[in-house]
C-alpha cells in the first residue's frame, strides 16, 4: 500500500497536453505580429458614409489595379510609389492585357487630399483609355459609423 519508487517501464496512456500547448501559443504569437504586414497597398484613411450598397469583390483580387492618394501628391499604385507624370503610363500598362469588366482602377483616397488631385487623378486613368473607374469608401455600418470597404463604380 505504498507508493511505488521508479517507473514501471509499462505504456502511458495519458497524453502530455503541455507542449502542445506552448507550440499553440508560439504560432497564435507568429500569427498576431504577421498579420498587419499582410494588408495589400498602403493605408489610407478613407471616407466615409457612403450610400452606395453594393460591394465590388474585385477590389480585393491581386490583379485589381487600386491607386491610393493618401496624401497630396502622392500617388501609389498597390505599394509602388509612383510620379504623377509616369502615372498614366503605368496605368497604361497594366491595363494592356485586361478585357471587359477587368478593366477598372480603382481610386482610394484619403480624406485630407484635396479635390483636384483625385480629379487630376481621374482624368489620367479616362486618358489611358479606362472608363471604369471605382471610387473606394468605408461602408457604413447601421447604427454605427465605420466598417467593410466598398467601391462605387462610375
Amino acid at each position: 500500500m505504498g507508493m511505488q519508487a521508479g517507473s514501471s517501464g509499462g505504456l502511458q496512456s495519458e497524453i502530455n497536453v503541455t507542449p502542445m500547448v506552448d507550440i499553440m501559443l508560439v504560432i497564435l504569437i507568429i500569427f498576431m505580429v504577421i498579420t498587419p504586414f499582410l494588408q495589400q497597398g498602403i493605408t489610407v484613411a478613407i471616407p466615409r458614409d457612403m450610400n452606395n450598397p453594393e460591394v465590388d469583390p474585385a477590389i480585393i483580387k491581386e490583379s485589381s489595379v487600386v491607386i491610393s492618394i493618401p496624401e497630396d501628391n502622392q500617388f501609389y499604385i498597390g505599394k509602388e510609389r509612383i510620379d504623377k507624370d509616369s502615372l498614366k503610363s503605368e496605368i497604361e500598362n497594366r491595363m494592356r492585357d485586361k478585357q471587359g469588366d477587368e478593366r477598372i482602377v480603382y481610386i482610394k483616397s484619403g480624406v485630407g487630399v484635396s479635390y483636384g488631385n483625385v480629379v487630376e487623378v481621374i482624368n489620367l486613368i479616362r486618358q489611358a483609355g479606362v472608363d471604369q473607374i471605382g471610387l473606394v469608401a468605408d461602408r457604413k455600418k447601421k447604427g454605427q459609423g465605420g466598417g467593410a470597404t466598398e467601391a462605387a463604380k462610375q
